[in-house]
């Protein structure tokens, strides 16, 4: 009888990878997003899908899951990871650029939405405090499957997926805001509002710096010392560590737990274990997101759904078309252009998970009745289940809506573009950087010099412009000022630094890559402004080096650690040297 509470567990977890080794990719056969598969089968396997005739045949307790509460904890961790890993990506220079995005774009569509929401509930006869909760809950989008949705379709890079991210930002951020509003709601509460919330300010703001200088001036020699003397093993601790950490931080402080675990990605990203750090967790937080995404299926009541459908599916499609609108207002008054207003609002419209949050903590402070509560549940979980078909329909619009691309060189102006990848030169690693970007759906404008180069490059499909990158005119017609990231390939060590330093006297602080052809032209690039350099005789020696270990015998992790470790060594030589 002991074991009994175990049993259960056990069985709970045989059933979820049972959903994540056969029903995922039976789904993924079918052309289903990873995320819809795990959500189906949440709904499928859960307490009110095939649980509710559990009475009626007694084998089916064996697939499906009788206590949804216990995977709470892990599918927290998966949110967490998924969180971390975006934070590994960005750095505080990005986040500065994207100031707009999220304070802007994400600020408007957090007022707009809450403010319609809560009118017409109003209008309809809802009490105005829980009218204000509900709309404030129902503003809010959902960061993990959005950003799962973008990161398995390649999609996180484009300037829609970019604009999207930036708004959950803004939103994971509100969290802590909305939960102190509703305990200001609460019938019982009789704490002085300026005082809480200058406290909560202080607390809030506290931690975040805390986090951030650690990150600065502890983080990267603690995980020197674990790799030097530990091993991977030691770095897996010392990551998990960091990432739950950051997250209890920030819980404790009373903002979102996701906003810690995304700050200790920024600081780590910082560091040469970015890439390391990557690689080890991707599979760890594919299955935790899965266990996230069952739960909410096992949340959405099909009983509930089928006794209050007229509520319900009116409810729904009312939310989805408010929640678009507003977002697409948002995102082309501080994103971009419409094509890019019109993906990332059709992300954004459905509800997301901290809408269960707020509404559980406003039940619980008398705010909301179960009247209220039940509805709104099912409307925020079948709105989340419809993500992956929201954003597809997202895509195909935003599709139609882009102009054709010119067949000409003469007038093509990029000047009013933004979020792009600026490429300077064609050549054969101007082609396979672009190609590769490509496949990641960003957002490529290409200049080179050589005439021949641009009509072949037209050919094939990409936006080639015939133009020196070292001329500031050329640059700003290629819209220099909105671009996110620049390339420069050419193999002229002269012409490389001119067209850095011509980069760098536009946008002082933007992302510069530079392909040099040994460590002193290397070092020549970086004087010029370079952010980052390849230099092409170290990553041939490396690959090299790399074949010859696999000829002796080497298994594949092994060499790739080793090369990992001397391209580490090489680089920091090459940028002090």
């Amino acid at each position: 009888m002991g074991h009994e509470g175990q049993e259960i567990f056990l069985k709970d977890v045989l059933v979820f990878l049972f959903a994540a080794g056969v029903i995922v990719p039976a789904f993924r056969a079918l052309k289903l997003p990873a995320v819809a598969g795990f959500l189906i089968a949440g709904v499928v396997l859960g307490p009110h899908g095939l649980g509710t005739f559990e009475h009626l045949w007694a084998p089916l307790q064996f697939v499906t899951v009788s206590d949804p509460e216990a995977a709470a904890p892990f599918a927290e961790l998966g949110v967490l990871f998924l969180l971390f890993l975006l934070g590994l990506e960005l750095s505080f220079e990005k986040l500065w650029d994207m100031k707009r995005v999220v304070f802007g774009a994400g600020g408007t569509q957090a007022i707009l939405g809450a403010t319609v929401t809560g009118t017409v509930l109003w209008a309809f006869g809802v009490s105005a405090q829980a009218a204000a909760v509900i709309g404030l809950a129902l503003a809010l989008s959902s960061t993990a499957i959005v950003m799962q949705v973008l990161t398995s379709e390649h999609r996180a890079a484009t300037p829609a997926g970019r604009t999207a991210f930036g708004v959950l930002l803004f939103q994971d951020i509100l969290v802590a805001p909305i939960l102190i509003f509703v305990s200001f709601l609460s019938p019982e509460n009789s704490v002085n509002i300026v005082q809480t919330v200058i406290r909560a300010l202080f607390e809030g703001l506290l931690t975040v710096a805390a986090i951030v200088i650690a990150g600065r001036f502890v983080l990267q020699h603690v995980f020197r010392l674990a790799a030097r003397y530990g091993g991977r093993d030691f770095l897996m601790a010392l990551t998990l560590f960091t990432v739950i950490g950051a997250a209890v931080m920030t819980g404790m402080a009373g903002l979102s737990v996701a906003l810690g675990a995304f700050l200790a990605g920024l600081m780590l990203g910082e560091t040469e274990f970015r890439h390391q750090t990557e690689v080890d967790l991707d599979p760890f937080k594919g299955l935790l997101l899965g266990i996230f995404f069952m739960t909410v299926g096992m949340s959405i009541d099909l009983v509930v759904i089928a006794e209050m459908a007229p509520i319900v599916l009116g409810g729904l499609a009312g939310l989805l078309l408010m929640k678009a609108l507003v977002s697409w207002v948002a995102c082309r008054l501080f994103a971009g252009p419409a094509p890019v207003a019109t993906e990332s609002a059709f992300l954004l419209a459905p509800a997301g998970e901290f809408a269960f949050v707020i509404m559980a903590a406003a039940a619980g402070a008398g705010i909301l009745t179960p009247e209220l509560t039940t509805p709104v549940s099912a409307i925020a979980g079948l709105s989340m289940l419809l993500i992956p078909l929201t954003s597809r329909l997202g895509v195909s619009l935003a599709r139609r809506m882009k102009t054709p691309e010119p067949e000409t060189l003469q007038n093509t102006d990029f000047s009013d573009r933004e979020g792009h990848v600026i490429i300077a030169g064609f050549g054969r690693v101007g082609h396979t950087i672009a190609r590769i970007l490509h496949e990641e759906q960003a957002d490529i404008v290409i200049l080179e010099r050589g005439f021949h180069s641009v009509q072949r490059g037209r050919k094939e499909g990409w936006q080639v412009s015939l133009g020196d990158a070292a001329r500031r005119e050329i640059l700003e017609v290629a819209g220099a000022h909105g671009a996110s990231l620049f390339v420069v390939t050419v193999d002229d060590p002269a012409s490389a630094e001119a067209m850095v330093r011509a980069i760098r006297s536009l946008r002082p602080t933007v992302p510069v890559f530079a392909r040099a052809r040994d460590a002193e032209h290397g070092q020549a690039l970086r004087r010029a402004g370079a952010t980052f350099v390849i230099p092409d005789a170290i990553e041939a020696g490396l690959q090299l080096a790399g074949r010859a270990l696999q000829e002796f015998g080497y298994a594949n992790e092994t060499v790739r650690d080793l090369i990992g470790s001397e391209r580490d060594e090489e680089y920091r030589k090459a940028s002090e040297g």
